[in-house]
């Protein structure tokens, strides 16, 4: 496996992958915002906005790769006012339901907590929908829990779920 941060001059290649991941994601029932069923165009559009947003340096997207295949992905959404630009969300943290329990996830927070320190980020934060196993990930991987919101969390299928905040310091 090898993770690679996206470039606007590499981002037309990773395109076709990242839309295959996004609808795995959603298939497999992922709290991401999308709603079942999450047809190819949607996809598109909303990648092709994430890539105006690397452009722009307002967002980091890595991606995990086996060979010439995405198995994962991962933002990290640049706090840009001048006093927050101490602090990112990770965002979207997406593996391929065949490449899942493989340390893709562990490998990929890893890489996105370097580039934040890289951005000059020292605090990270995110949310993710309360009792999914990337609680559990982001637990073990030293993130502290800093609250819930209820029926913040959609899921693919329409239902509304509670979300939990969880940051940490780099």
């Amino acid at each position: 496996m090898v993770i690679e941060r996206i470039h606007a001059a590499t981002f037309r290649a990773a395109r076709p992958g990242l839309v295959a991941l996004l609808k795995d994601a959603v298939e497999s029932g992922a709290s991401l915002g999308f709603l079942m069923p999450l047809d190819t165009a949607t996809a598109q559009r909303y990648w092709d906005a994430i890539c105006d947003d690397v452009v722009e340096r307002l967002r980091v997207l890595l991606v995990a790769r086996e060979g010439d295949t995405i198995i994962g992905a991962v933002q990290l959404e640049l706090a840009q006012k001048p006093g927050e630009q101490h602090r990112a969300q990770m965002k979207k943290l997406m593996v391929l339901r065949s490449a899942r329990r493989r340390g893709v996830a562990r490998a990929l927070l890893a890489a996105v907590e370097e580039e934040a320190r890289r951005e000059g980020r020292s605090l990270l934060i995110l949310d993710t929908r309360e009792g999914d196993p990337a609680e559990l990930l982001y637990q073990a991987c030293g993130y502290t829990f800093a609250g819930r919101i209820p029926k913040y969390a959609c899921s693919a299928d329409g239902s509304l779920h509670t979300a939990v905040i969880y940051y940490r310091l780099l």
